[in-house]
């Protein structure tokens, strides 16, 4: 009879301790997925311009940013409507450093003339010292550096369809080709340029676990602190 009783005790306890460690997955799941996506609400007092098959310019309004997948040399960021059942584009953008971050959203534009929609350049997320800078269609990069006067990177003309694609995973075609698709940029003058005189590149960091493994020794630290939680309220159990 005491076994019995005592094995009930045990089995409360570690049922006690798996729905703690549930719901610690769970908000560590929910919190690597905000950080991961970057999801971003904006709002736009006036008309501005994103990458697109030619000039895509969007009315003023609220806006959602959110990063649809990270590599280590260039990411995918997408612009949603405020309600995030219409996208807009598909964005390959290029990691671009600053030396100071903020708490709040960064949102950089090329200069254009007064009452004209600002092209959107690059997207910092609050406390990240790393950015988007955006990539423009060759075509429309040209001449936004001839207006801007400043250097605008590019991706090839046949690649612009792609960013109004309708994708949602990172697997699809349209995001496959983004990400392959080769990244160059142009100066005022119409020259050429690698991104690298352009862009300034997040410092290398080394001894960087995979993604795939990096919650892993979390989440298994979570389930131990769980057990001993679970453990040590057996003796209130007791009474």
């Amino acid at each position: 009879m005491f076994a019995r009783i005592e094995s009930k005790r045990l089995s409360r306890s570690l049922v006690s301790a798996f729905c703690v460690g549930v719901v610690c997955m769970m908000l560590s799941t929910t919190a690597f997925a905000q950080r991961y996506d970057k999801k971003t609400t904006v709002t736009f007092s006036k008309p501005f311009e994103i990458p697109g098959i030619s000039a895509q310019v969007l009315p003023a309004g609220t806006y959602v940013i959110r990063l649809l997948d990270a590599l280590s040399d260039r990411n995918v960021v997408q612009i949603f409507n405020k309600d995030e059942n219409h996208l807009f584009a598909t964005i390959l953008a290029i990691p671009n450093y600053r030396l100071k971050a903020t708490d709040k959203t960064v949102l950089t534009f090329a200069e254009r003339s007064v009452g004209d929609p600002q092209a959107i350049r690059a997207w910092f997320y609050p406390g990240d010292n790393w950015g988007q800078e955006f990539v423009y269609p060759k075509k429309r990069a040209v001449e936004l550096a001839k207006i801007t006067n400043q250097p605008v990177l590019f991706i090839p003309e046949e690649v612009a369809p792609f960013i109004v694609a309708p994708v949602t995973t990172a697997a699809e075609p349209p995001v496959v080709a983004l990400k392959e698709a080769p990244v160059m940029a142009v100066t005022p003058t119409g020259e050429t340029v690698p991104v690298a005189e352009v862009v300034v590149a997040p410092p290398v960091q080394t001894a960087r676990l995979p993604k795939t493994g990096s919650e892993i020794p979390f989440l298994a630290l979570l389930g131990m602190m769980s057990l001993g939680v679970a453990f040590s309220l057996r003796p209130l159990c007791d009474r």
